[in-house]
């Protein structure tokens, strides 16, 4: 999804330009983190392992696009390097010694074997700023357990009773934070100096989510959804007296009246006609959306919510030549490292 410049932005100057972000991640959460630093004008390079890249990459087309991958690595530059060969030390270390930022999202054992940690990093590049995004933080007795989303929103008390999850927002969460510390860290290093590393976890951002569950004990008639008679469904918010009275003024019932009521009253037109009846109405109501709707929603397309501007996501190594000569790295050497299988 676009992310909407703010006004102080203009079209020839953005506030993270000239800030180069080395992007070792890997699946949702690394890779909208740095988009988001992408939209905001930083240089981000991909880092890929040259046997197929992000396993992102490979996922089913949705219409014809991969829309996880596309859509989460538009504005960003591929290098392949293949971390876990001794030759690619050297190469990683010329890239770092020219990055501001650092983003992997290894376990935290992995990252160490790799020698991607944020320790080892900044022993050599102090002013590196080094943003670890795991499943579980650095520390704990978790730290090192394989999980995903659906595991991070059980621990968080997310799933009750117990359902399949909706939005990733543990993914999400935790790439807004990381992008937020980023931009915070890059500011206080304009101060200091100093870079420093920064610890995200998924698991954590997920359970910033439980803190405000759904407004369970609000009146369930006033926060709810309703069926109409084809089927379909609208979404009434009016937790405020007055939208909820305007939405019974407009069905012709009293203010008192109870989910069921309400509901018998929703079930005798489609949607379609309510919407043409409440318009106008200030009563906060609204369709209930499938994925294919949304797209063309007007208030997404008017806003170009789901447009890929700028780059197009980069093709698997599309830009290591490039980016390794100006590291320092010649052709010589570059043409070994590929016979070799690094890059």
């Amino acid at each position: 999804m676009v992310q909407k410049d703010p006004a102080c932005m203009s079209s020839m100057s953005k506030p993270l330009d000239g800030v180069r972000v080395l992007d070792l991640t890997r699946l949702l959460p690394g890779a909208y983190a740095t988009l988001l630093l992408a939209d905001l004008g930083a240089d981000v390079i991909k880092i890929e392992d040259p046997r197929g890249g992000d396993g992102m990459r490979h996922l089913p087309l949705t219409g014809g696009v991969n829309v996880y991958f596309d859509r989460l690595n538009r504005n960003k530059r591929s290098v392949t390097l293949d971390l876990r060969s001794p030759d690619a030390a050297p190469v990683l270390d010329a890239l770092v010694a020219r990055a501001d930022v650092l983003v992997e999202s290894f376990r935290p054992s992995t990252a160490r074997r790799l020698g991607v940690d944020a320790a080892a990093l900044r022993a050599r590049h102090p002013r590196l700023i080094c943003a670890s995004i795991s499943g579980f933080g650095q520390d704990g007795p978790y730290a090192e357990r394989a999980a995903h989303d659906i595991n991070y929103q059980a621990l968080a008390g997310l799933l009750r009773p117990p359902r399949l999850p909706g939005p990733l927002v543990g993914d999400i969460g935790s790439a807004m934070t990381a992008a937020l510390r980023i931009a915070a860290a890059l500011f206080e290093r304009s101060r200091t100096g100093a870079g420093c590393a920064l610890d995200i976890s998924i698991h954590d951002a997920a359970l910033a989510w439980s803190m405000f569950p759904t407004p369970v004990d609000f009146p369930p008639a006033r926060y709810n959804l309703y069926e109409t008679a084809d089927g379909q469904w609208l979404a009434l918010g009016a937790l405020e007296h007055k939208f909820f009275a305007g939405f019974c003024e407009r069905l012709g019932i009293p203010v008192t009246a109870t989910v069921d009521e309400v509901r018998a009253v929703m079930r005798t037109r489609t949607r379609d006609a309510w919407l043409a009846h409440f318009a106008g109405s200030d009563v906060c109501l609204t369709t209930v959306h499938s994925p294919a709707q949304v797209a063309a929603d007007p208030q997404v397309v008017a806003r170009g919510l789901m447009s890929t501007p700028g780059r197009n996501a980069p093709a698997l190594s599309a830009d290591t030549d490039e980016i390794l000569e100006n590291a320092g790295i010649g052709a010589p050497e570059r043409a070994r490292l590929r016979s070799a299988g690094v890059i």
